[in-house]
């Protein structure tokens, strides 16, 4: 059992016997001792387990009872690696773990609602990873986090992410040797394009022309999109290109991207199906157009959006692609400055997806129309709960309540809601 690298020394100095009562909502097992909730990554309820206590974290030594629901992990670095927490979890009970999240989270906000079956992820589709890598004096460590700690393990698989990226770890860590001659620890964030890839250095610089040359010379041979540091592009063969339905954008250094196509397909035909009759929609938090471009083949769409980069690649995009409605867009940040209600009466529906923090105020305008049809993405359970009770007490009604497995063994889920007002409910107040 590999839990945090336990040395001789602690087993003997500490003994504590907790019994596991559930799994929290960070993926570890919760101990309810005098009160108090204790922490224990790698455990499963109704598990017995001997414990070394760290604040509100125990660190497993040993299990005396292990649960029938636990199953031998796929990956030789589970438990180690700071990405997976729950690799250890039978599948079905995991699901339901889950979809219990979003449950949770709802009925915290007085939203007791059906929430559909957890929409599976599936395994090797995480299509942007960070590595972290570290000089030391046995040489150059790429990889992840170790859990709970700013250590550094040595990628070798990696189960979650896509084939194309792990393919080419070895070229990235050849990469990595390079700029850690100059910088101790910074981190490479690699995106799988539809091209190729896209690897981008942060928290190092590199000045070194012989250097860069290498660099330049490793990416050009193992195939590389586009090579950057610190936003300052090396090298790219051809432009990075990222698909939306089937228009064709150009993907900026630094660029979001729903971690997996299948989770984004999945939400973009959600989007489509339950939109299909509308003519004129608002996509808020639009990025590069990841719903905006898709839903454009059938309706007029406003997309609003503050990164001015991702705005003009949208823009471009639907100027150039075929067989669309028109698109328009603002940029504008919406957390200052939130549509208004009135700036929204034009509009058959809205789509948004905004940061995990949630758009409290552009949902508090967006409760005061008449619109009848809203979707909303998000990927925290908690501000999007908080988010969808506003839109409830304005008189919205959810129709369906969608999670998707994108981050697979995490704590974390996507979650779609669709919601449809009919008439405006008087005397309520946000």
């Amino acid at each position: 059992m590999a839990i945090w690298n336990i040395c001789c020394s602690e087993k003997k100095r500490v003994s504590n016997r907790v019994v596991i009562d559930h799994i929290g909502t960070s993926g570890h097992g919760i101990s309810n001792i005098s009160h108090d909730s204790l922490s224990v990554p790698f455990t499963l309820p109704g598990e017995v387990a001997i414990v070394a206590l760290r604040g509100k974290y125990g660190k497993l030594i040993a299990l005396e009872k292990k649960s029938s629901e636990r199953i031998d992990a796929i990956c030789q670095h589970f438990e180690n690696c700071g990405g997976c927490v729950l690799q250890h979890w039978h599948a079905d009970a995991y699901r339901s773990w889950k979809r219990q999240l979003v449950i949770n989270a709802l009925k915290r906000y007085g939203i007791d609602v059906f929430v559909s079956p957890l929409i599976e992820g599936g395994y090797q589709n995480r299509r942007r990873i960070t590595l972290t890598a570290l000089a030391t004096q046995k040489g150059h460590i790429v990889g992840f986090n170790r859990y709970l700690s700013h250590d550094v393990i040595a990628l070798e698989e990696c189960p979650v992410t896509r084939l194309e990226i792990m393919s080419k770890l070895n070229s990235i860590k050849l990469l990595c040797a390079l700029v850690g001659n100059h910088t101790k620890r910074f981190q490479v964030t690699v995106t799988s394009v539809e091209n190729g890839l896209d690897v981008a250095f942060n928290g190092c610089v590199v000045r070194d022309e012989h250097i860069r040359q290498q660099m330049i010379h490793t990416a050009l041979a193992y195939g590389m999109t586009r090579l950057s540091v610190e936003g300052e592009i090396l090298v790219e063969r051809e432009k990075p290109l990222v698909y939306f339905g089937d228009v064709c954008v150009e993907f900026p250094a630094g660029g979001f991207l729903q971690a997996t196509f299948e989770a984004e397909n999945i939400m973009g035909n959600i989007i489509l199906a339950y939109l299909e009759k509308a003519k004129n929609a608002v996509d808020l938090f639009s990025g590069l157009g990841t719903f905006t471009l898709r839903m454009a083949k059938k309706m007029n769409v406003h997309a609003v959006e503050n990164n001015e980069t991702a705005l003009a690649n949208l823009d471009r995009a639907a100027r150039f692609a075929t067989g669309l409605k028109t698109v328009t867009c603002e940029r504008r940040d919406l957390f200052r400055r939130p549509l208004s209600a009135k700036e929204l009466s034009c509009f058959e529906c809205v789509v948004f997806d905004p940061p995990r923090a949630g758009a409290q105020e552009q949902v508090r305008e967006l409760a005061k129309t008449t619109i009848p049809r809203v979707v909303t993405i998000s990927c925290n359970p908690v501000t999007f709960a908080r988010d969808l009770s506003l839109l409830v007490a304005g008189g919205y009604t959810i129709e369906k309540i969608i999670p998707i497995d994108q981050f697979l063994w995490s704590p974390h889920v996507e979650i779609v809601a669709l919601l449809s007002k009919r008439k405006i409910k008087a005397n309520w107040k946000l």
